[in-house]
């Protein structure tokens, strides 16, 4: 078997990667969809479901057979659903402390970058933030 060059598999990961930002962007248009869905039903349906996302990232993890690590492909798929979660409704999420500490880092673990993030002086604040609804969620 003729061992394949460097050009010959970097060639390969293009188009892989030509294909895979295809199936994110098809991900993207249904993300829409489910926006739209939830909207024109008027059943007050939650945006955000973190069941489902916890649902979603296992079955990514029960598949994972490559040599990513799952918390790779977990970490992944995570920023693939915060994304999308932005097309169906942007998240507004307050944190404690100035940007770049670790509750924002928290912050954006779980919810994923997707999201706006404002930072907050004290506990008080966050909790204000959310009642007023200027926000979704505090951290």
């Amino acid at each position: 078997m003729k061992e394949k060059t460097l050009k010959n598999l970097r060639s390969e990961i293009d188009a892989l990667d030509n294909k895979i930002q295809l199936l994110i962007a098809s991900r993207a248009d249904l993300a829409a969809q489910v926006a739209k869905v939830k909207k024109e039903s008027n059943t007050q349906s939650a945006f955000y479901r973190p069941e489902r996302e916890a649902q979603v990232l296992s079955r990514v993890i029960e598949r994972n057979q490559s040599l990513l690590k799952d918390k790779d492909i977990a970490l992944i798929f995570r920023e693939i659903m915060s994304a999308c979660l932005a097309i169906e409704q942007p998240l507004k999420v307050a944190f404690l402390g100035p940007e770049g500490t670790f509750t924002q880092e928290a912050a954006l673990k779980h919810f994923g970058h997707g999201v706006s993030t404002l930072d907050c002086g004290t506990i008080d604040e966050i909790f204000h933030q959310v009642e007023t609804d200027n926000v979704h969620y505090g951290v």
